[in-house]
């Protein structure tokens, strides 16, 4: 039997994913794969390479410590150049790139405690990509590239965007590369907003949270019947921006919280699918 995590993306929402992970190392629950989308990349990659309760315990203290400046900082000049058309992203990616540097260093995807893809998307052909092999970083970068957000990130001669256009929790790839027993780490966004976002940035993302999480009751559904599938139940309600890193160690906690009630007393695949379906309180 092959255990297989798959991470989704939802910005600052992975804090979610965190809870789910350790909910998951109390019990015992340990991957044999992981594969991540976009945030969930990064989430993943980092269970991949510390592994065991001590690697999320440092993945928390991590988490607390990100804000927002850290992964979008705001520079003025980079976002005038995007507007203008000439360059293909709104926000440095510097930022991020040195958080992912200080976490991964030089560490290739094959170099992996625990064997590791991530999901990006070719830009050129619109191909979906499964990373594994390469520098961590750089797969995790592609992954994430948010179009037109961040730079798209060349992987084999070819640019890459954020994996969760196409693809934000990759069930397909656990099972293409032989898992049986798949537990899926959502972030969100289940709930419908209480008041719609009011930056570009917030756009875009809330709006592509609520595409992926469409997607992925849709392959939930499909995959149901074939494998022992297990899907955490996402924070419901959810009223946090995916751009919102000051609440970080309240999401992880009750996150860690719903998801070890789940695991003690397993819900089912309907009522999970249920809650991941748009709706208001």
């Amino acid at each position: 039997m092959t255990t297989a995590f798959v991470l989704t993306g939802g910005g600052s929402l992975g804090a979610v994913q965190v809870g789910m992970l350790g909910a998951l190392a109390e019990r015992g629950v340990e991957p044999d794969l992981v594969v991540g989308t976009s945030i969930g990349a990064i989430n993943a990659a980092w269970v991949a390479t510390h592994p065991g309760p001590a690697g999320i315990e440092n993945l928390t203290r991590v988490w607390c410590r990100v804000r927002r400046e850290h992964v979008f900082p705001g520079r003025l000049l980079v976002g005038l150049r995007g507007i203008a058309g000439r360059a293909d992203h709104l926000v440095d990616p510097h930022g991020l790139r040195r958080l992912l540097e200080g976490s991964f260093g030089s560490t290739r995807v094959e170099e992996s405690a625990i064997p590791l893809a991530v999901v990006a998307v070719a830009l050129d052909s619109g191909a979906e990509t499964l990373i594994t092999r390469g520098p961590i970083v750089e797969a995790v970068m592609a992954s994430a590239a948010l179009p037109g957000i961040f730079p798209p990130v060349w992987i084999d001669d070819h640019p890459h965007v954020d994996g969760g256009v196409v693809n934000n929790a990759p069930v397909s790839h656990a099972l293409e590369l032989g898992a049986t027993t798949v537990y899926v780490l959502p972030t969100g966004f289940a709930c419908a907003a209480g008041a719609t976002p009011h930056s570009a940035l917030g756009v875009a993302l809330h709006s592509l949270t609520l595409m992926v999480q469409r997607r992925l009751r849709e392959d939930v559904e499909r995959h149901a019947g074939t494998l022992d599938l297990h899907v955490m139940p996402p924070l419901c309600p959810l009223a946090v921006s995916p751009l919102d890193f000051t609440r970080t160690g309240e999401l992880i906690e009750r996150a860690r919280e719903q998801t070890a009630a789940w695991l003690d007393r397993p819900g089912s695949l309907t009522d999970v699918t249920a809650r991941l379906a748009p709706h208001r309180h």
